[in-house]
């Protein structure tokens, strides 16, 4: 159950940041080229959210489960 509450973080988390890279899309339509699009987006905090978000999701994807009636190494 904690890690399906933990995958919804990461994913609202992606969303956030999902939307906020494509909002900052908008500006190449100004006349701004791909690479100033990246720099200018790399300045962004709220555009970090997308990487950490799909690291959460990942995180609580593959992480193993604990066992209780596993025996001991």
């Amino acid at each position: 159950m904690l890690r399906l509450f933990i995958m919804f973080i990461g994913f609202g988390l992606a969303v956030a940041g999902g939307v906020s890279l494509i909002i900052y899309l908008n500006l190449l339509t100004t006349g701004l080229s791909f690479t100033g699009y990246l720099y200018f987006v790399s300045t962004k905090v709220e555009c970090y959210l997308f990487i950490v978000g799909i690291i959460i999701i990942t995180i609580a994807i593959y992480s193993p489960k604990n066992r209780k009636n596993s025996p001991p190494l």
